[in-house]
């Protein structure tokens, strides 16, 4: 399934071009209360034996053309946005480049998986969305990376047992400041957490759709032409070891948002870009980019 946040917040399940309203079907069966954010939503799905009652009477109502409505960030409130930094080996090379980053290759798998970060629920944005680039910065680079969606909460959880607690999969716009404060300490909390910071969409495809989560393509055009070609295979801490990881330090809720770090390839933003990403078996993503007034 796909599942979306459309116009108002509101919850929808996506199927050919039609989005039908889940909204009034979730809370009809008691499965969330009226009016229940996104990550409600997610937890219900997850968690709730009522949630096929309320997907099969949503199917029973009139779908929307999806071309008809807004597609929010699928989630607008997350409880956390965890984000692995440094999690591709080409990455690590293009940064020390790029902006003088230090070597990473003889940590361990716990040590970089120390890096991860937070980004503010604040800096969200959608399908569609602008990122605005702010008056301060001199730099600023996209990434974009597979994200998981968490659907059963998740404490102490063991690498074998990680995927289970997965509802689904997007696609997550990590946008970042590299100058100023990308060279001389850690600064990712402020450089990346601007708002229109984050972009998370088009929506979240539940995990059976997606398989295995290591086996998935990336692709970026900037302004139509191509910038960014990956493979999640080439993750240095796969899915399964970040959340054993995450969850060993903090309990992860459902409607948590963890996405894995980019690959090579990020690239300089400037105003008036256009950034297209695509996540097989997720979709496809579309950014603008303009100057701060």
């Amino acid at each position: 399934m796909k599942i979306c946040s459309y116009n108002n917040a509101l919850p929808g399940l996506v199927e050919g071009d039609l989005v039908y309203p889940l909204a009034d079907a979730l809370s009809a069966v008691g499965a969330t209360r009226v009016g229940a954010s996104m990550a409600e939503v997610i937890d219900a799905l997850s968690n709730s034996s009522k949630a096929k009652d309320a997907i099969a009477q949503a199917r029973l109502g009139k779908g929307l053309p999806l071309s008809s409505v807004q597609l929010k960030s699928p989630l607008d409130n997350p409880p956390a946005i965890w984000a692995a930094a440094s999690n591709y080996r080409a990455h690590q090379a293009e940064m020390i480049e790029r902006v003088g980053s230090y070597d990473r290759s003889q940590f361990s798998p716990d040590e970089l998986m120390a890096e991860v970060f937070l980004k503010p629920a604040s800096a969200l944005v959608g399908p569609g969305g602008t990122v605005i680039l702010p008056k301060i910065a001199k730099h600023v680079d996209f990434e974009c990376e597979l994200c998981a969606v968490i659907g059963k909460e998740a404490r102490n959880v063991s690498e074998a047992d990680a995927l289970d607690h997965v509802y689904g999969y997007t696609m997550c716009w990590d946008i970042s400041v590299r100058d100023p404060w990308g060279r001389k300490h850690n600064t990712r909390n402020i450089r990346k957490g601007f708002d229109t910071f984050c972009g998370v969409g088009p929506w979240v495809v539940t995990a059976d759709e997606i398989g295995e989560p290591q086996d998935l393509h990336i692709h970026v055009e900037q302004n139509g032409k191509t910038v960014m070609t990956a493979h999640t295979a080439d993750m240095v801490n796969g899915l399964r070891a970040i959340i054993r990881f995450l969850s060993s330090v903090s309990t992860l809720k459902p409607g948590t948002l963890i996405t894995t770090g980019t690959p090579a390839g990020v690239s300089q933003l400037a105003h008036g870009d256009t950034l297209r990403g695509t996540l097989s078996k997720v979709g496809e993503m579309t950014l603008h980019v303009i100057d701060e007034a």
